[in-house]
């Protein structure tokens, strides 16, 4: 039997794993509230933070439903498959890093360059499998005439999931950047990088490629 709490719990985990990345939004957060000496600077880095986030799953959704509408669901999902395995290969050989410039910088520049690392990263890639499988299990009810359209875009126009992966993976994402940029910031300080390092772009890059196998093979 299909358990339909997998799917939201699955997204709200991956978000969470890429919001414990420092280099994804938490530690800028710490250093900001560190320099400007205020508390209140740590909680303003969030929503910019979210944000950009938000707008590269959405973005990568929109394009993923853009070609659904012109190539046959079992390529689209060969595609999502190699640039999952691609994107992780690629993190795992070298470390994506996109420029701040500076702690002193607003919230636009601060969502942009959000959205610039969770692409860099294939936060919207690490969703499509997810927007893919309600696609298909949409497809699956829809009479035989209809069989015809792309799955992506039937299944992204008929199933909830489509819309809302992005928010419910950028909620596990800022639930673990604030609690991590609070803690650190009021109790252990930046020292906690140096004690218990754990290599976590190399994490995320395993999970990108265990994900893009196992898109080309479900």
């Amino acid at each position: 039997m299909h358990d339909s709490s997998f799917p939201w719990l699955s997204l709200l985990i991956l978000g969470a794993v890429h919001g414990i990345n420092p280099a994804m939004g938490w530690l800028f957060a710490v250093g900001r509230g560190l320099q400007l000496r205020d508390r209140r600077a740590v909680w303003r880095a969030l929503g910019p933070l979210a944000v950009g986030h938000a707008l590269a799953i959405v973005v990568a959704v929109l394009l993923a439903l853009a070609l659904g509408r012109v190539i046959p669901g079992r390529w689209l999902r060969w595609a999502v498959a190699a640039a999952l395995i691609a994107t992780g290969i690629d993190g795992l050989l070298r470390h994506r890093h996109v420029s701040l410039g500076g702690m002193r910088v607003g919230a636009r520049e601060l969502a942009t360059w959000s959205f610039l690392m969770a692409s860099a990263h294939g936060a919207g890639l690490m969703v499509l499998p997810f927007v893919l499988g309600a696609a298909s299990g949409g497809m699956a009810a829809m009479p035989h005439h209809d069989h015809a359209m792309p799955v992506l875009a039937a299944g992204l126009s008929i199933d909830p999931l489509g819309i809302t992966a992005p928010l419910v993976h950028t909620a596990g994402y800022l639930a673990v950047t604030a609690a991590l940029a609070v803690v650190v910031y009021e109790r252990v300080g930046l020292g906690i990088l140096r004690r218990a390092w754990i290599n976590v772009n190399a994490l995320w890059a395993g999970a990108l490629i265990v994900s893009g196998l196992l898109t080309a093979v479900l």
